[in-house]
Formats: C-alpha cells, sequence, structure tokens
C-alpha cells in the first residue's frame, strides 16, 4: 500500500480538515481513547493509527469528497476507508447533556440536511430528499447540548420536536424557538392577529427574541461548514451519526 498524503503527524493537516486546532484535535483523540475507540483488535489491525484514522473520518464530514477520492490520500483502500468511518464514526457522537442548571435557557430550531437515502428522507420545502434535525443549543455558550434523531425533511418542526427525542432530551427546561413551534409550549415570539398592531412592548419582546434565537442560525451556519450537511451519501443512521459528530466538533471550536 502506498503511503497517504494526509497524516495527522503533520499538524498543518489538522485544521483545514477538521476545523480544530491541533490542540483541540488531540485533546479529542486523548477523549476518544478514555472513551474506548481504539480497543485491541481481533485479527489484522487497523491500517491507519487513531489520530489518522479520526482524521480521516473529519476529513470526510468536513469535504464531503467520495471515499473513492479520500482514500487514497490516506494511503488505504476505498473499502478500508469505508470500514473507518463506520466503526468510528458513532464513536465522535456529541454525548448529549443529560442535566441543566436551574435558570438555563436553550434555543431550539430544525435544519434539512439533503440526504440520498430515501428511506429516512422525504421531499421537503427545497424539493430535495431531506432529513430534518432538531438541534437544541444553549443560549449563553452556545453549545450543542442535544441533537434529535433525523426525521424526514417533509415533517414540520412542530411534529419533529415530539417525535425526534429533542423534547424528551431537554426536559423541563426553558426553551426558546420560533412561530413554527405552535402548541409546544416553547417560548415563540408574540403573534399579530389580522389586521392588528402589536403594542410597542411586544414588538420590543420579538426583537429582543429575534436576536437571541439568531444564535442557533449562527450554530447551522458554523455546523454546515462541514459539507456533508450541505449533501449526505451515508445511508441509514449515517445522517444521525455525522450530525451528532460534527456537534461535538462544533463544541471543541467553540470551546476553544
Amino acid at each position: 500500500m502506498v503511503s497517504g498524503v494526509i497524516t495527522a503527524s503533520e499538524p498543518s493537516w489538522i485544521a483545514p480538515f477538521t476545523g480544530l486546532s491541533p490542540r483541540q484535535f488531540g485533546r479529542l483523540v486523548t477523549a476518544l481513547r478514555r472513551e474506548g475507540a481504539d480497543p485491541v483488535r481481533k485479527g489484522r489491525p487497523w491500517s491507519l493509527p487513531l489520530e489518522d484514522r479520526v482524521l480521516l473520518v473529519a476529513a470526510y464530514w468536513r469535504t464531503n469528497l467520495t471515499l473513492r477520492q479520500l482514500a487514497p490520500l490516506f494511503g488505504i483502500s476505498k473499502s478500508a476507508a469505508d470500514r473507518i468511518i463506520s466503526h468510528l464514526g458513532p464513536s465522535l457522537a456529541l454525548q448529549q447533556r443529560k442535566r441543566f442548571a436551574k435558570g438555563t435557557v436553550l434555543i431550539v430550531d430544525g435544519t434539512l440536511v439533503p440526504t440520498r437515502d430515501h428511506t429516512v428522507a422525504e421531499q421537503s420545502k427545497n424539493y430535495r430528499y431531506s432529513t430534518n434535525h432538531q438541534v437544541v443549543i444553549d443560549a449563553d455558550t452556545r453549545l450543542v447540548v442535544a441533537v434529535g434523531r433525523p426525521v424526514p425533511g417533509n415533517r414540520n418542526d412542530c411534529r419533529a420536536w415530539e417525535i425526534s427525542g429533542a423534547k424528551d432530551a431537554v426536559s423541563h427546561t426553558t426553551v426558546i424557538a420560533d412561530g413554527g413551534y405552535i402548541g409546544t409550549g416553547l417560548i415563540m415570539p408574540h403573534r399579530r392577529r389580522a389586521g392588528e398592531e402589536l403594542p410597542d412592548w411586544k414588538e420590543e419582546s420579538n426583537r429582543s427574541h429575534r436576536q437571541v434565537r439568531a444564535r442557533v442560525e449562527h450554530a447551522f451556519a458554523r455546523m454546515k461548514t462541514w459539507k456533508i450537511l450541505r449533501d449526505c451519501r451515508l445511508k441509514g443512521d449515517g445522517v444521525h451519526h455525522a450530525m451528532l459528530g460534527i456537534a461535538r466538533l462544533h463544541n471543541l471550536t467553540l470551546a476553544g
């Protein structure tokens, strides 16, 4: 097997292909080892060390290159790259927060991920087959704290919030949402009835609401620099694992 071009032993490759600094990447690899992501394997060992396998998965999510394009850059076969992504992708998943301090305020919104596996996706409002992902962030730290399981893209956010598991993940914590979450009990902007104007205090409340809620839109923009979220070719749970893994990488970039 020819040697690869891209390797984690050369720090200059890390930031472009992971979005992380070499120090953040090192902390991630250390955490994965502590979590048991690199057990001793029976039979044939992995063709790449853990650092390079993590770099490969992150590079796949970051660039959305096909495995046929990406594998030679690491000096391995397409099938070996596929096995690494299938095995390590779930291990990179965000550990979703289970408890929230008193007074914590969260923000939820849904984002559509174009997904080629039509068994998990449906045509959505953008006319592409997509999955709807409910993402919850901490309004203060802006870190992702929970991600619901993907639902077909033709489900509205109100329904997706209920069935994706996102609602259960946050329990009774205060959650801000946009006007699409009617009947959920979440904090939404004041609605204007036909032919009526909102009083000034409600307009001011809505303005403040928009400014805070924009933080989740900023989180989506940062997460979608990992280009797999713009056109996901993974099958089955692959899109869910990618979203959870990218949420973890996003949090690492914010945490510094």
